[in-house]
C-alpha cells in the first residue's frame, strides 16, 4: 500500500519519511518494551540512547507508537520525552486495539506485534524489540498464545529480540513458530537466548555469524516468495545477564501468585513481568535497558547492510 494512503492514519516524522523516500536504511522500534517495562526518566533516557546507537550505526531509528489517534513512525526528543511521561497512562495497543485507540483519539504503546505490522505497512523490513511474545505456561488449557508469534508469520519483516520473554513456556513457543514455518536464526549463538537470560537449554534450528549471512537469507526467503517474517535471537552480553537459574525460581513464584489473585488474560503478561523485576531487583532492570540498546545495534547493522544489497 503506497504511503500517500496511509496519511489519515499513519504520521511519519521528517527524518523517516526522507529515509524512506531516499532508500536510506531504517530501523522500526518497541516502544512497549522501552516506555512501559522502564520507569520514568530512564524510559526516556533510555529510548534517546537506543537512537543515538542507532544513528551511529548508520541507520535512522523509527519508534513505533501511538498519540493523539494517530500512528507515529518515528518520534522527535520532545514527543519521545512526552511520550515517556505519560508511562503507566496508555493503552497496550497490539493488533486488535490499533483501530480503537485511533478512533478514540488516544495514546498506546505497541507491542511487538503492532510493530510489525505498522513496520510492514511502512515498508521498512527490520524491527527492534526485547523480547517476543510467545506460548503462555499453560497454555493447553488456557489457549494463551502472544499474536507476536500470528503477526510473525504473517509480515515481511525481521525481528530482532533476545529470545521470548522467560514468563513463557519457551519450549511450546518454539514448537509454536516451527508450526508457522517460521525462521528462527540466532546470532552468533546456536541456543535460544531466554529474554534478560542467555541460557534457555533449547537449540535453536540455525546460527547465523553475520549480518551478511542473515541479510541474504532474507533476500533469498523474497525471491522465493516465501511469505513469512524472519526471528534474529540476540543473547544479551554476558556482563548485563541475569542468573537463569534465580530468574526461573522468581518466575514459578510469580505464576503461583498470578493464580491466587487469579490473574489471567491480557493481564497475565503484565502481571507476571511486574513481578519478576520487583524480586529481581535493580539487576533485571539494567539487564532490560541493555538488552534493548544492544538488540538496537545489531538491528541497525542488519538494515545498513540490507539497505545496501538492495543498491548494489
Amino acid at each position: 500500500m503506497a504511503l500517500t494512503n496511509l496519511n489519515q492514519y499513519i504520521e511519519y516524522s521528517k527524518e523517516v519519511m526522507d529515509a524512506l523516500q531516499n532508500k536510506r536504511p531504517v530501523v522500526a522500534i518497541e516502544t512497549g518494551g522501552t516506555f512501559a517495562g522502564i520507569p520514568y526518566p530512564e524510559n526516556v533516557e533510555t529510548a534517546k540512547k537506543v537512537s543515538e546507537e542507532i544513528r551511529l550505526t548508520g541507520a535512522v531509528p523509527a519508534y513505533i507508537s501511538i498519540m493523539k489517534g494517530k500512528i507515529k513512525v518515528g518520534m522527535s526528543d520532545d514527543e519521545i520525552d512526552d511520550y515517556g511521561k505519560r508511562r503507566g497512562t496508555m493503552a497496550k495497543a497490539s493488533r486488535r486495539e490499533i483501530p480503537l485507540i485511533l478512533a478514540k483519539g488516544e495514546y498506546g504503546v505497541m507491542t511487538l506485534a503492532a510493530t510489525m505490522v505498522v513496520a510492514d505497512l511502512a515498508g521498512i523490513p527490520v524491527v527492534s524489540g526485547g523480547g517476543m511474545g510467545g506460548v503462555h505456561r499453560g497454555a493447553e488449557i488456557t489457549m494463551d498464545i502472544s499474536s507476536d508469534l500470528e503477526e510473525i508469520a504473517v509480515r515481511n519483516v525481521i525481528v530482532v529480540c533476545s529470545g521470548a520473554k522467560s514468563i513463557l513456556d519457551l519450549n511450546l513457543t518454539m514448537e509454536y513458530l516451527e508450526t508457522k514455518s517460521v525462521p528462527v536464526m540466532g546470532y552468533k549463538t546456536d541456543e535460544m537466548p531466554a529474554y534478560m537470560a542467555i541460557e534457555s537449554g533449547i537449540k535453536l534450528p540455525c546460527k547465523m555469524d553475520s549480518v551478511s549471512e542473515v541479510a541474504k537469507a532474507y533476500k533469498i526467503k523474497n525471491d522465493l516468495n516465501i511469505e513469512t517474517g524472519m526471528i534474529l535471537m540476540n543473547p544479551i552480553s554476558k556482563e548485563y545477564a541475569v542468573d537463569a537459574v534465580q530468574m526461573n525460581k522468581v518466575i514459578d513464584e510469580a505464576i503461583e501468585c498470578s493464580k491466587k489473585d487469579n490473574v489471567r488474560g491480557k493481564a497475565i503478561t503484565e502481571y507476571l513481568m511486574k513481578y519478576v523485576k520487583q524480586h529481581m531487583g535493580s539487576e533485571s532492570m539494567d539487564a532490560q535497558k541493555n538488552m534493548i540498546i544492544e538488540n538496537a545495534v545489531l538491528a541497525a547493522k542488519l538494515a545498513v547492510e540490507l539497505n545496501s544489497a538492495e543498491t548494489l
